[in-house]
């Protein structure tokens, strides 16, 4: 499988210049400026892509490579960052710009005859973002872009395969950035560009039936798109030698637990067990209003149950799968790159339990190509393209102590909710909406009653990368209609309110 390298200067486009190579049907992966040259040249790249990063080349503590990587022979693109390290390391110049560029600005292609600027017009506009730009290129590299405040908006040495741009051809802001891409991975590195899905998808079950054997592969199904689509690859890989242990604590949507079961009974051939355990959770719980207090108890609690119920399976050791996907994984180039992300999905095993290894079958794909993975499966679409979900469930989306009233009525709104947004086709404009039971009571009236019930709370955002949210501009008149459904519908609710705070200063989540 041919790759491209996309190596980590501790800018924040990384991943996404990746996803940008993947969208071409190029393998990419990334590793941080730290990987030994001897790693990289073994790897056998067909490219290398140097990307952004928030410093300057002058500064000795700033990320920087061996110069060495320019002359073994693969094509190389410099990008923001990385286009003034290569000309840092080539012998060029690079100073402190008296006029900095942020944002959009029109770009004056001065080499046609790039390959890098093929089928690109003279005249374009790119997104830049730096103070640091170089003035003089260095020996070898011709000026093939400029700007009016950029003397070396892109440059190459053509005989080498080197090449550097200023700007960010991975963000949508640069018109021609993809095009440029394109033109990096199959006029420059020759990629043909032979890395499908459905190709990884068979690739992957060949993996791990090679792998596995005749063992047996344990996995903890969340009912989350990760460990669902993982669920569905070793299903296929191995049938029934692949045990799924669902731990349903009873803090999940309204009808989740069983909408999982069936989905995967039905759909796989493999053994399936679901762990009911809503009561032990709400006698741990009960009492208990501090957030984080319930976000450890319902976490501690959900690994004793499973690995319990581990324990009572293992009469023969086995693999133990993840869910882990490729943004997990990788290792960043900000600060101490060799600190590995810590995320939920990397389980810290007890002692008492062994595995003959762990499998990760998604480790090399992003959520989208995850999603794209669980279609191709047949996983059903609301489960594939489900939203974001707490850990906790819906302990963290009921203020003050959890009680199993307060579950069953936070339960029923949100399906309302839900439904409502599913059959007038709203949801597809938002990133992520859900009631929330902030625990307050309100006077009301029903008929010629005076109520004093629970008041919920409607949460809707939309955001591209949930770093920042924007409260949905949801309809009136769908607004009223959830209104209407939750207050007619759901008990011992008699008040509905909407949340319009951005993130920041609130999170997307209450708790």
């Amino acid at each position: 499988m041919e790759k491209i390298l996309v190596l980590d200067f501790g800018g924040q486009y990384n991943q996404l210049i990746a996803r940008r190579v993947r969208d071409h049907r190029v393998f990419a992966e990334i590793l941080p400026y730290t990987a030994p040259l001897s790693v990289i040249k073994e790897n056998g790249y067909r490219g290398i892509i140097f990307t952004g990063g928030p410093n300057s080349v002058f500064d000795p503590a700033s990320p920087h490579y061996d110069p060495a990587i320019l002359d073994i022979g693969v094509p190389i693109l410099g990008i923001c960052y990385g286009c003034q390290l290569t000309a840092f390391m080539a012998g060029g110049r690079v100073e402190t710009a008296e006029q900095s560029e942020y944002g959009k600005i029109d770009l004056h292609v001065t080499d046609a005859a790039s390959p890098l600027f093929a089928d690109i017009p003279t005249d374009s506009v790119v997104w830049m973002s730096h103070t640091d730009r170089v003035t003089v290129p260095p020996a070898g590299f011709a000026v093939t872009a400029t700007t009016d405040a950029c003397p070396v908006a892109a440059m190459e040495d053509a005989t080498r395969r080197l090449y550097a741009v200023q700007f960010h051809p991975e963000v949508t802001h640069s018109v021609y950035g993809n095009k440029l891409l394109e033109n990096f991975l199959y006029r420059v590195c020759g990629c043909s560009g032979d890395w499908e899905m459905d190709s990884f998808i068979e690739d992957t079950v060949a993996r791990l039936r090679e792998q596995i054997g005749d063992k047996q592969v344990i996995l903890g199904l969340s009912g989350g798109v990760d460990s669902s689509v993982a669920a569905g690859l070793l299903s296929r890989a191995v049938g029934k030698q692949l045990t799924c242990v669902f731990v349903d604590q009873g803090l999940m949507r309204k009808d989740e637990g069983d909408f999982v079961e069936k989905t995967f009974t039905s759909l796989f051939d493999m053994r399936f067990v679901r762990v009911n355990c809503q009561e032990h959770f709400l006698s741990c719980l009960k009492g208990v209003v501090d957030p984080e207090q319930k976000r450890h108890i319902i976490g501690t609690e959900f690994y004793k149950v499973f690995w319990e119920e581990i324990r009572r399976r293992s009469s023969e050791k086995g693999f133990f799968a993840q869910g882990t996907i490729y943004p997990d994984c990788i290792e960043s180039g900000k600060g101490d790159a060799d600190k590995i992300k810590t995320h939920h999905n990397k389980v810290k095993m007890p002692d008492d339990v062994e595995f003959l290894g762990i499998i990760e079958p998604l480790c090399d794909l992003f959520k989208d190509e995850v999603r794209r993975v669980g279609e191709k499966l047949g996983i059903p679409h609301e489960l594939v393209w489900r939203q974001p979900f707490p850990g906790p469930g819906l302990g963290v989306r009921i203020i003050g102590e959890i009680t199993a009233e307060k579950v069953e009525i936070l339960q029923n709104a949100d399906w309302v909710l839900r439904d409502e947004m599913a059959k007038n086709g709203y949801e597809q404009h938002l990133a992520q909406f859900f009631c929330v039971l902030p625990g307050v009571s309100t006077v009301g009236v029903m008929g010629d009653h005076r109520t004093y019930d629970h008041l919920v709370a409607i949460r809707a955002v939309t955001t591209d990368d949930f770093m920042t949210a924007d409260w949905a501009k949801i309809p009136y008149d769908i607004l009223a209609r959830v209104s209407n459904r939750i207050t007619n519908e759901v008990k011992h609710v008699n008040r509905v309110v909407y949340d319009i705070t951005t993130k920041p200063p609130a999170t997307v989540e209450w708790e």
